[in-house]
């Protein structure tokens, strides 16, 4: 199964603000075009079941997951209960630096189709990654730094 982990750094603000916006996931759709809608249902107080609507390529992957919210970590952990993936989990995490914010997003994900694995999971982790930061670049502004070989510090977007 591919994994995708996208590392940012976000200058001029704090943990505690990335975090807030970061678990906002109903004011997505107003920060990106990427995702459509986004309807978030409570669960308990550290969980929430999320329905998604997102533009993936020159389609809509629609999915609901379930968001566990660790405020005293700056974590979010999710896990597909429904929906076009065969498999769809992962985490954010947020965490202060000297140089601002890092935010990490690392998924695992299995689109269903074993026989097309190797033609259709290079691509899906190349559009995943671009859906990604672009919901970074909405929520947290245009100088988000996306990991490269040219920053030092910051680990490369890995596609597996």
């Amino acid at each position: 199964m591919p994994d995708v982990t996208i590392d940012a750094l976000v200058p001029t603000t704090t943990a505690a603000e990335v975090y807030r916006k970061l678990r906002d996931f109903g004011a997505y759709p107003r920060y990106t075009d990427a995702v459509r809608e986004v309807r978030v249902l409570p669960v308990d107080d550290h969980n929430v079941e999320a329905r998604w609507s997102v533009n993936f390529r020159n389609g809509v992957l629609c999915w609901t997951e379930r968001d566990t919210f660790d405020d005293a970590n700056q974590t979010i952990a999710f896990s597909q209960t429904d929906g076009d993936f065969h498999r769809f989990d992962g985490s954010w995490s947020v965490s202060p630096d000297d140089s601002g914010v890092r935010v990490r997003f690392a998924c695992t994900f299995d689109l269903g189709m074993p026989s097309l694995a190797a033609i259709v999971n290079p691509i899906a982790c190349e559009a995943l990654t671009e859906s990604i930061q672009l919901i970074m670049h909405g929520l947290l502004g245009d100088d988000v730094a996306f990991s490269d070989a040219d920053a030092p510090g910051l680990a490369v977007a890995q596609r597996g």
